[in-house]
């Protein structure tokens, strides 16, 4: 069963595909979207299973990506 990750504290220099090949390195993304501009940064990843979202989770959660410190946690 697919879940459903938010990233906060997104860099507005981050696109759909930067996104989607970043968590690609601990699972299948199904699914990604990147809401950008001012005050915004944001964005949510949908992974193939709760054992690639628990992945996506330890690895990125706190992770340094394009001058950003990332948050990232269950949608």
């Amino acid at each position: 069963m697919s879940k459903k990750l938010y990233i906060a504290n997104i860099s507005n220099s981050v696109d759909l595909n930067s996104l989607q090949n970043l968590f690609a390195q601990v699972g299948l993304v199904k699914k990604a979207s990147v809401i950008s501009g001012i005050s915004k940064g944001f964005g949510f990843v949908e992974m193939s299973s709760e054992e690639e979202a628990k992945a996506g989770i330890k690895k990125f959660n706190g992770y340094e990506y394009a001058g950003r410190t990332l948050q990232v946690r269950y949608s």
